[in-house]
């Protein structure tokens, strides 16, 4: 039998929702006779947080070793006795599960001369199928009409549904070709150019883009898609070329269309979550990019009360709900509440055990969030975790930002001493990664005129010539999303807070707050 290592089996049974748990407690009931110490070795790696293998050894046989290959063999029949039970588990939520128990139960039946038993698991297959567009199951369904007409030599059930069964077979067959076409087109414009170096809009960039969508006569109308499915497929598709081509009004448009597509059939939702939660996450962000700002909070109350299927749902509910609303207080000015739902949030994350780097893809907003708090310790504590983490294509585009606030960080801190030397070393990173732009070049300079201000006037001199010069250059936009630049700049020469100077910004743009 293949080995299984131990932390292998650990991440799969950590990995597992309490249902699950208790499903496989149940599950492995009887099975064997050695079902004792699965449970024990199952329980044991599921109390532990940190993967520890004497520790379960120890549990295990005590202070007895484990004779020859006994505790492998025990790891290895686990961990496929779990994925067994896993398997039985989805069955009973599964539509997929289901029509393949019902296709197996028509072979099953056929093999033993009971044909007009298989009919009746054809028609409940049929229905189904049917109801949640799984097309390759209807063509098996239809195959086994034909054979079984015809292993009955049931001609005159031949004659009178040949026609129409094939005319259901080429039906379901350009069903499957629609979907794919679309399915690609989705994946093509999710994977060009669009997670690395997200806000970069030049003309190279986009021509990808434009080939794809805006030159493909599939997406000149939503007829075009054949089925629900394929539908969905065209707006997620849409809704991402609008994101990443800059088209905010559209993006906001298709956004709302794809989710009363989506609500619009609810027995797929109880299916699969995951394009409603991305459609909601999508709709959230357009809002805010058109200044929607009450939509934001009532689409961030509907991902937030949504309930999940999976673990997965679960977590990209948490990710996308806090992440979503770490931005909208980070724009408004409201850092204390933020500071409040970031404790939920780390708890929330505990007690799902939350992978590592579902953790990390909220350093960065920690760190503008305790930037705007004033607890610059904090904020420097949670940037350097950021910096520590493997470096992320999806996030590239922060690389430089990061070492700007860095250097805001220590100038708040008054560090001045080390602001020299993280001064280079910004800089040699930024050259090496071929990102030392004009934006860059500039906040480094004024950095450096900082440190030789003799007093308060000339330093909010700095400023204000600094504010003048950086909207002017390439980039300043897209940084402004993130960090608003502009705001701490004011504070410094206004001589308030960064969060006063954030809210009185807010409350300035009045009818758009709406």
């Amino acid at each position: 039998m293949a080995k299984t290592p131990s932390d292998k089996l650990h991440r799969l049974i950590r990995s597992l929702s309490p249902a699950e748990k208790r499903y496989f407690r149940i599950y492995i009931r009887g099975k064997t006779e050695r079902a004792s110490k699965y449970l024990q070795l199952f329980d044991l790696m599921a109390a532990q947080e940190v993967f520890n293998e004497d520790n379960l050894r120890t549990g295990i046989y005590k202070n007895q070793p484990p004779g020859g290959k006994k505790y492998s063999e025990l790891k290895s029949y686990l961990y496929n006795l779990i994925l067994k039970s896993l398997q039985a588990f989805d069955e009973q939520h599964s539509v997929e599960f289901k029509l393949n128990e019902l296709l197996q139960g028509v072979s099953a039946l056929y093999k033993r001369g009971l044909y007009a038993d298989c009919r009746e698991l054809l028609l409940k297959a049929a229905k189904i199928a049917r109801q949640y567009e799984d097309f390759s199951a209807l063509l098996e369904i239809i195959r086994w009409e034909k054979q079984l007409a015809y292993t009955r030599m049931d001609v005159d059930f031949l004659h009178k549904n040949l026609e129409q069964l094939q005319f259901q077979e080429e039906q379901a067959l350009q069903h499957l070709r629609n979907t794919s076409e679309y399915q690609k087109a989705f994946f093509q414009v999710y994977t060009t150019n669009f997670k690395r170096e997200a806000g970069n809009r030049n003309a190279g960039r986009m021509a990808p883009l434009h080939d794809l969508i805006g030159q493909n006569e599939a997406f000149n109308d939503p007829d075009r898609a054949a089925s629900h499915k394929a539908r969905v497929l065209f707006y997620r598709t849409l809704n991402i070329y609008y994101y990443a081509t800059g088209q905010y009004e559209q993006f906001y448009e298709s956004g709302q269309k794809l989710m009363f597509l989506l609500e619009s059939q609810p027995h797929f939702l109880k299916q699969n979550l995951a394009d409603y939660i991305a459609t909601l996450s999508n709709l959230i962000l357009s809002c805010g990019l058109l200044q929607r700002y009450r939509e934001v909070r009532i689409y961030l109350e509907k991902l937030h009360f949504l309930t999940p299927i999976t673990e997965d749902d679960r977590r990209k509910i948490h990710r996308q709900y806090y992440s979503n609303l770490f931005a909208l207080c980070s724009f408004t000015g409201e850092f204390e509440e933020a500071r409040r739902e970031m404790a939920r949030c780390q708890e929330e994350a505990e007690r799902m055990s939350a992978q590592g780097h579902e953790t990390a893809s909220f350093y960065f907003q920690y760190c503008t969030i305790c930037f705007g708090c004033r607890d610059f310790n904090g904020a420097l504590d949670y940037l350097n975790m950021w910096l520590s983490q493997p470096r992320s294509v999806e996030r590239e585009d922060l690389q430089s930002l990061a070492r700007i606030l860095s250097l805001i960080l220590h100038f708040e801190m008054g560090n001045l001493m080390l602001l020299e030397s993280l001064t280079r070393s910004a800089t040699r990173f930024m050259q090496k990664k071929n990102r030392y732009q004009e934006l860059e070049r500039r906040f480094i300079h004024f950095i450096h005129d900082l440190m030789k201000a003799p007093g308060q006037q000339e330093l909010r001199a700095g400023f204000q010539k600094v504010k003048e010069d950086l909207p002017k250059m390439s980039g300043y936009q897209e940084l402004l999303q993130t960090f608003d630049l502009e705001a701490w700049l004011d504070s410094k020469i206004k001589g308030q807070t960064f969060a006063a100077t954030v809210q009185e910004k807010w409350e300035k743009q009045g009818p758009r707050n709406n």
